[in-house]
């Protein structure tokens, strides 16, 4: 059965490239102007992952984001000409699950739509019950609070530990620095990012072959981290 995404975007260049696009890539495509048919489009079709533009012509789309959050946790995918680190934060601390900035490569956009498909699949499939995550020589128990690399114990913190388990529960997503402050330290520990700065060069230390060029624990800069999956590791 073929996947359906609602393109959400007011520029018809955009429409038909986008379309061409999925199409030919075995999804069933719809498409809006405005945020205001698609949040009627989303509601009777209900599709199985969106690609929203911000520059609405009736609302910013930020606003159509909010609104669909609100009830429903389908991957959504911004694609927008906004390539500042303040709209991305924004973006993905509201619930967007990846940021495109224009212009794009076609190849990228189907990988990352792959990419978020793949994590909303697993939290259909319950992944809060999950015990375990690999990748690589990478493997995390969270019941057991064991990471193994190279089949070799690794021993973290316990707050090492915690940010681990947060970042792989979501592998490919980035997670920005005020999400993962709030989940591990709570809500008022935001806007010092220093102590997980820390934390995060102790864990790379101990998980990475070189931290300067990381396999495991990728930083997107100014916005946040996100753990490696299977797309990030080499055959």
């Amino acid at each position: 059965m073929k996947n359906r995404v609602l393109i959400i975007e007011d520029d018809n260049s955009i429409i038909r490239i986008l379309s061409t696009i999925l199409t030919s890539n075995d999804y069933n495509v719809l498409t809006a102007k405005t945020g205001q048919q698609a949040l009627i489009l989303n509601a009777s079709h209900n599709p199985e992952i969106i690609l929203l533009d911000l520059g609405l012509p009736d609302m910013d789309g930020s606003e159509v984001l909010k609104e669909i959050r609100s009830y429903s946790k389908k991957p959504i995918l911004i694609i927008s000409a906004r390539d500042t680190e303040r709209e991305k934060v924004k973006a993905l601390d509201l619930g967007a699950d990846d940021y495109i900035t224009k212009p794009f490569g076609s190849s990228e956009l189907l990988a990352r739509m792959r990419t978020s498909l793949r994590h909303y699949n697993l939290q259909l499939s319950d992944v809060s019950t999950t015990k375990s995550y690999s990748v690589g020589n990478f493997t995390i128990h969270f019941e057991k609070h064991l990471i193994l690399l190279d089949g070799n114990e690794i021993h973290l913190t316990q707050m090492e530990f915690k940010i681990v388990a947060l970042l792989t529960k979501s592998p490919g997503r980035v997670l920005t620095y005020d999400f993962i402050m709030e989940n591990i330290w709570g809500p008022y520990s935001l806007g010092d990012n220093k102590i997980l700065r820390v934390n995060m060069a102790n864990i790379r230390r101990k998980l990475e072959k070189n931290p300067a060029e990381p396999e495991y624990i990728f930083t997107e800069i100014g916005v946040g981290y996100r753990f490696a999956d299977n797309e990030d590791i080499p055959v």
